[in-house]
């Protein structure tokens, strides 16, 4: 049997982007929704899964940081997180205790996850997989466009999928993800391409959108209106 079928999970949250395209007066996994910041409720939502947090945070802000975790039930550690998602992860990874072997790297600004879609990336990789994301479906037509902006080509949506988080990891696969720092893509399961590790897909959910503008703030607090009519 291996480790991942019976060890702890730690979830990663890298939350030291500054929100520039948000237009926030503070950084964004700070900003509030609902009462609660974006990072608590990220928080609190991988605690429901996971045992051992690793919060990637401004370095400058890494009291406010743990002061917004008091209320979440589970082992955490605050890192200074770096200047860009990868490194942050990075220093994250560094401290994930040695009886963890299931990883979740999971974005702050998607606040609203629900619990389904942590439980079925955590158990997919239980049952063998070395690499999960969650993925919806595309909807609308996709064009590949030139330097131009002619509409060159349609691309068949089928084979396409939206990414979202957390994606769960067997935790020695993604510690050999991360030896190389110049290998770069703009997310784990790209560092998983680069290894040719087979990446699993299980369901997402459309209320875990990630917030990058007000508009993305308005359509989560509608969402939480509806949850809690």
């Amino acid at each position: 049997m291996s480790t991942a079928a019976t060890g702890r999970v730690a979830a990663i949250i890298p939350a030291a982007g500054s929100g520039v395209r948000l237009g926030a007066d503070v950084p964004k996994a700070f900003l509030a929704l609902g009462g609660l910041s974006l990072l608590t409720r990220s928080a609190l939502a991988m605690s429901t899964v996971a045992d051992v947090l690793i919060i990637a945070a401004p370095a400058d802000s890494l009291d406010e940081a743990g002061a917004q975790l008091a209320q979440v039930d589970a082992e955490i550690h605050v890192v200074a997180g770096g200047e860009h998602r990868q490194e942050s992860v990075a220093n994250a990874l560094r401290m994930v205790p040695e009886d963890v072997s299931i990883v979740l790297v999971h974005d702050a600004a998607r606040p609203l996850v629900p619990v389904e879609v942590t439980q079925n990336v955590v158990a997919a990789i239980r049952s063998g997989a070395k690499a999960v994301i969650p993925v919806l479906p595309l909807v609308d037509t996709i064009k590949r466009v030139n330097n131009q902006g002619v509409a060159i080509e349609t691309v068949d949506r089928n084979q396409l999928r939206r990414v979202q988080t957390p994606q769960g990891f067997d935790r020695a696969t993604l510690d050999l993800a991360y030896e190389n720092p110049e290998v770069v893509a703009t997310d784990d399961a790209g560092l998983m391409d680069a290894l040719g590790i087979p990446v699993l897909t299980v369901a997402g959910d459309e209320r875990s959108l990630k917030i990058t503008t007000m508009a993305d703030v308005k359509h989560a607090l509608s969402l939480l209106e509806a949850t809690s009519e």
